[in-house]
């Protein structure tokens, strides 16, 4: 794998959510995700207990490049991008 100027930031902690409802199951099941619902919410979320840095890690040996970040509140978003 190649150099990514994420890994400089090792203090992030999992779990990390990985996907919604209508994520591509496969993905979710070679990323070790499990899906579950909130309370309250009518919806559910697939997670892994695994750093965001190991997340997007194993996304880019599939493949993956991160295109953007951003930060929402105190929740960071990445947007990913296969060929």
């Amino acid at each position: 794998m190649g150099h990514s100027p994420l890994r400089a930031f090792p203090q992030e902690a999992g779990p990390t959510m990985v996907g919604d409802e209508h994520s591509d199951p496969h993905l979710m099941s070679i990323l070790g995700a499990t899906k579950r619902t909130t309370l309250g919410n009518n919806f559910c979320e697939y997670y892994v207990n695994d750093t965001p840095r190991m997340v997007l890690d194993k996304l880019e040996s599939l493949g993956y490049r991160v295109v953007s970040m951003t930060g929402v509140g105190q929740t960071l978003v990445w947007c990913l991008h296969r060929e």
